[in-house]
């Protein structure tokens, strides 16, 4: 398969220098696409570092071809492939994304660094809602109109969570998603989740240089083991964003550029 069919169809947005010494890779969250770092791509600090910058949407969302295998592991194979090719030598994730990310660095296949926005540690931190839609989704005969039902509805109940002047385009970016590979790919994300308990020691262990960012009120928990476990990293960073949720990556654009150009100076931060 050549370059360009493997990546036919997929949603890559580009800024910054074509001769940048440091390029990100950018994943967006579970149902986004990479408007969401719209507005983190435009923000005058990554320019000013000279930065190089791809976000791609992961495989499967916001109307892209998805993969065959969705499993968590299969999309970190596959960012990480996309990654080397792009020459990006910088990893952002958000939400699901995070969790591709921190994949990506706790097997081996991306060095670091990288900046994990409002990952999920383990189960027990996930929103209950979409706890709630795996179980659905895995009923017969309820699972497939469940996930119907949710995605029409999400559009409207997620312009309350985003700023005023980008929450039309935003829901309804969210709004593309095919329901049924929604399902499925959710399904394999908690799957994932239960495989490992906690993935914390799996960042730990990586040794990879890491910044764990989270908006004060984060829909997205964080067990206090956890906090304490991440503490202890000598390579990971904790940043809390103020006026920030889980979407704090278009509530507060210019709060993670300053945490994106840290990570890309210096590849070994602490907090």
């Amino acid at each position: 398969m050549s370059r360009e069919s493997a990546y036919a169809g997929w949603d890559v947005r580009k800024a910054g220098p074509d001769d940048a010494e440091h390029r990100l890779l950018m994943l967006p969250g579970g149902m986004c696409t990479t408007e969401f770092y719209a507005d983190v791509m435009a923000e005058p600090a990554l320019a000013e570092a000279g930065l190089g910058m791809v976000a791609a949407t992961l495989p499967g969302f916001g109307g892209t071809p998805p993969p065959t295998d969705m499993t968590i592991e299969n999309y970190a194979r596959t960012m990480a492939e996309f990654a080397a090719e792009t020459g990006c030598d910088v990893l952002v994730g958000h939400s699901l994304g995070a969790n591709v990310a921190l994949e990506m660095v706790a097997a081996g296949m991306f060095p670091g660094p990288v900046v994990l926005l409002s990952p999920t540690f383990s189960r027990e931190d996930e929103a209950m809602f979409l706890g709630l839609m795996d179980r659905l989704g895995r009923v017969p005969g309820v699972g497939s109109l469940a996930w119907t039902v949710m995605m029409k509805a999400l559009p409207r109940a997620m312009r309350s969570q985003l700023p005023p002047g980008r929450a039309e385009v935003l829901a309804a970016d969210m709004g593309k998603n095919d329901p049924q590979l929604c399902r499925q790919i959710v399904r394999r994300y908690y799957e994932y989740l239960d495989r490992h308990g906690s993935l914390v020691a799996r960042l730990c262990q990586s040794g990879a240089p890491a910044w764990v960012v989270r908006g004060d009120r984060d829909e997205i928990g964080l067990t206090q083991q956890e906090h304490q476990g991440l503490r202890a990293c000598p390579r990971v960073t904790m940043v809390t964003v103020p006026d920030a949720g889980h979407a704090a990556l278009v509530q507060q654009p210019q709060q993670i550029a300053e945490v994106i150009t840290e990570a890309a100076a210096t590849g070994t931060g602490r907090r």
